[in-house]
């Protein structure tokens, strides 16, 4: 029994000995002013970037509406491309899933990858569905425009005819209309809510309790990171999870084929920027994950973490340049990038939801089924 205690009391140094080497926070956070932090969050990151996003909607239904009256291969090249900036913008609002976002689904039903042709076509033949119901989550939103105006056919004369000479025209127009109106009316909610109640209550949200803005934020900006942008962009289809069995067509953008990359890379700079506390679409900067870190004068090998964090973005980016722009043609000729792509992904997972975490004194909220 005694060496059995003088075990345990080994492990329980080592323990602490590794905790206080590797992640050593020397600063009280309770000090730390948390409602400057999620000031900033709110009004120059979050709310910028939803503000962006609706916009990018409008400008993309008002194309549909174009493309749907005057169905020509030149309104459909405008379609694609506000589809394609519109999915841009969706990657810096991904990482806010919290509040009405949660609430109505803006992610399931934005974002639901791969999407469901068959599906699609069963709804357009029968010209009713309900997109509401969690059933549709994978037969709308963007990976469904994509099939819709990229996939539909092999190529833009008869795309442009299925919205013209089909016998289901109409309705393939009205699906049309139907996907970027929810689309459209998610923003508008959720971008409502901000600017009407939810912006003041975030604020005033300011504790350290589990369910305070800063732990809720910082949950869904790991959560993000780890499920949506390196599962799902890269893990999932590169066979991470399935034993090397690879899904090529499980890559985000599937149809339109070549914006994988782009898509990844967007949704990665989403995530250094709000690490960092910057400003959407600016240059300037205020409090973040980065300069709280900084506050706790946490280092890791004795290195401030944030600067660890941030060298690890850049040598993520480093990575991904060497990706082919098709996820799927590069799953197909040298999945090997596809794996060093994701595993410079879960450093900074690690880097992340290991040690920030520790060090900001959060408790993960949400499960994890992926052993790390």
């Amino acid at each position: 029994m005694k060496k059995l205690f003088i075990f345990f009391g080994a492990l329980l140094t080592i323990a602490a000995c590794s905790s206080s080497d590797d992640s050593n926070a020397g600063t009280d956070g309770n000090n730390y002013n948390r409602t400057v932090l999620l000031t900033n969050w709110a009004d120059n990151i979050i709310i910028p970037s939803y503000v962006n996003y609706q916009a990018k909607i409008e400008i993309l239904a008002t194309n549909i509406t174009a493309f749907n009256s005057v169905s020509t291969t030149t309104n459909l090249q405008a379609v694609r491309t506000s589809w394609l900036e519109a999915y841009k913008a969706y990657q810096y609002v991904a990482i806010y899933s919290f509040g009405k976002s949660e609430e109505i689904n803006l992610k399931e039903s934005a974002n639901t990858y791969p999407t469901n042709a068959a599906g699609i076509e069963a709804n357009v033949s029968a010209g009713g569905y309900n997109l509401a119901l969690l059933s549709q989550f994978d037969k709308q939103g963007f990976p469904a425009l994509d099939y819709l105006i990229n996939g539909s056919n092999t190529t833009d004369a008869l795309i442009v005819a299925r919205y013209t000479t089909n016998v289901n025209a109409a309705n393939y127009k009205k699906y049309l209309t139907d996907v970027v109106t929810r689309l459209k009316s998610s923003a508008d909610t959720v971008l409502a809510d901000w600017n009407s109640s939810y912006r003041n209550s975030y604020i005033a949200n300011s504790g350290t309790s589990v369910s305070s803005s800063v732990n809720i934020t910082t949950n869904n900006f790991v959560k993000n990171l780890e499920k949506n942008v390196r599962s799902g962009k890269l893990g999932i289809p590169a066979g991470v999870f399935s034993g090397g069995v690879k899904y090529p067509e499980k890559v985000e953008g599937f149809y339109k084929n070549d914006v994988s990359k782009e898509l990844l890379n967007t949704a990665i700079q989403a995530s250094q920027d709000f690490f960092n506390g910057k400003h959407f679409n600016k240059t300037t900067s205020g409090e973040g994950l980065a300069s709280y870190l900084d506050y706790l004068k946490t280092v890791r090998n004795g290195q401030n973490l944030s600067t660890i964090i941030n060298n690890q973005f850049t040598a993520i980016f480093a990575v991904n340049a060497t990706l082919n722009n098709s996820f799927s043609s590069q799953i197909n000729t040298d999945n090997a990038k596809m794996i060093l792509a994701y595993d410079a992904l879960q450093q900074n997972v690690i880097y992340t939801k290991l040690d920030m975490m520790q060090a900001l004194n959060i408790t993960i909220d949400y499960v994890d089924g992926d052993g790390d």
